[in-house]
């Protein structure tokens, strides 16, 4: 179908993060022409940066079809997941019980990254750009701050959890033997030791759920004492740690955009998508949020790549095909990862006894404790 004359882009991707990029690489793909705001380059850019997501195999298939997937040092297979209650209560998933290379891999943000600006360079019809510029279709992947969503007046729903998350990265005694842990503790927190550096590496990358009171106490402590903080709550499952990174923090939220896609004010001819943190957050204890952003970007490629000969790229009816699917994934999701926030929130002895014998009894629970595993994983 030959592109509107009016425009010299199909689509205008505001936002150049993980999902953005990946979304211009899909459309490209099907010879749109994609128009990618992006800032300059920064000859700091990935200096420092902590980020290491869990991504899933779904996301894995999606990366690797662009070539973009990491190599074994920057994306290391998780075999093994420990979780690990404020008292006895245990689960623990594995890949050799699913029959699965991987649960999923602990990818280095920065590395994802450069690969994904690297084939963005190279692809003919993606432009970048430092400044919109009008199209049929306008996609929003700017994060959970976005300027362009408040602008078009689409209201962003949020509930703030009483907690920030802190992130770093940890050098342990031990090898991680490809195990992803975490744990919940008697005060509320959450933390999660996720692999990094390839099978044989003794690094992990840090996300500490903390309650907000907590976190400038937590972030004024030295080095070595905030290492000596998760060494006991980790009961030196690694041996001895020491931190090798700067730490981050950030408030964590539940969040949903009231409106995904829409007309754009003003501009005949336009529409709008969002996608990717524009349009949603959860809290990290899953480790899904990448996960569905990058599903969003998957699903509205998919939807554009089979509309109908005589559908332009900005037909309501077809965004309202990606809106539908998208909301409900990221509500199946969101209600799972809230319910478990919620549960292991509650200080009471009846709320205690009730978690810890809840993951007692998912851990022998056989066909539901697969089934929960395979949707986490993507491949239900």
């Amino acid at each position: 179908m030959a592109r509107m004359a009016a425009f010299t882009h199909d689509v205008c991707i505001r936002g150049a993060g993980i999902v953005g990029r990946t979304l211009a690489l899909l459309l490209a793909r099907q010879r749109l022409r994609v128009a990618l705001v992006a800032p300059a380059a920064d000859p700091a850019s990935g200096h420092g940066d902590v980020r290491a997501y869990a991504l899933s195999p779904a996301s894995r298939t999606l990366l690797q079809s662009l070539r973009c997937w990491p190599d074994e040092r920057a994306a290391t297979p998780v075999l093994a997941m420990q979780v690990h209650g404020d008292q006895s209560g245990a689960t623990e998933f594995s890949a050799d019980a699913l029959d699965v290379p991987a649960l999923n891999w602990i990818v280095d943000v920065p590395a994802l990254e450069r690969l994904l600006a690297e084939a963005v360079r190279y692809q003919s019809d993606i432009d970048c750009v430092t400044a919109p510029v009008a199209a049929p279709l306008t996609v929003v992947c700017e994060g959970r701050a976005s300027r362009t969503r408040a602008e078009l007046g689409v209201e962003f729903d949020t509930t703030r959890y009483p907690q920030h998350a802190i992130a770093t990265r940890l050098d342990c005694e031990r090898p991680h033997g490809q195990v992803a842990r975490q744990w919940f503790t008697a005060d509320g927190d959450i933390v999660a030791f996720l692999p990094l550096d390839g099978a044989q590496g003794h690094q992990v990358a840090v996300v500490w759920s903390v309650r907000t009171e907590r976190v400038a106490e937590l972030q004024a402590l030295d080095d070595a004492a905030f290492a000596a903080r998760l060494h006991d709550i980790s009961g030196q499952a690694l041996g001895a740690v020491q931190l090798i990174a700067p730490r981050a923090s950030w408030p964590l939220l539940l969040a949903r955009a009231t409106r995904w896609v829409g007309a754009m004010p003003a501009r005949p001819g336009e529409s709008f998508a969002l996608a990717g943190d524009a349009a949603h957050a959860m809290h990290p204890l899953a480790g899904q949020g990448l996960n569905v952003g990058l599903g969003d970007a998957a699903e509205l490629a998919r939807v554009l790549g089979e509309r109908e000969a005589w559908r332009p790229v900005n037909d309501m009816k077809l965004l309202r095909r990606y809106e539908r699917a998208r909301q409900g994934d990221w509500l199946r999701m969101s209600l799972a990862t809230d319910g478990l926030q919620q549960l292991f929130g509650r200080a009471e002895p009846a709320a205690v006894l009730l978690r810890n014998w809840g993951m007692a009894a998912f851990d022998a629970s056989g066909p539901i404790k697969r089934r929960i595993a395979r949707l986490a994983m993507g491949t239900a």
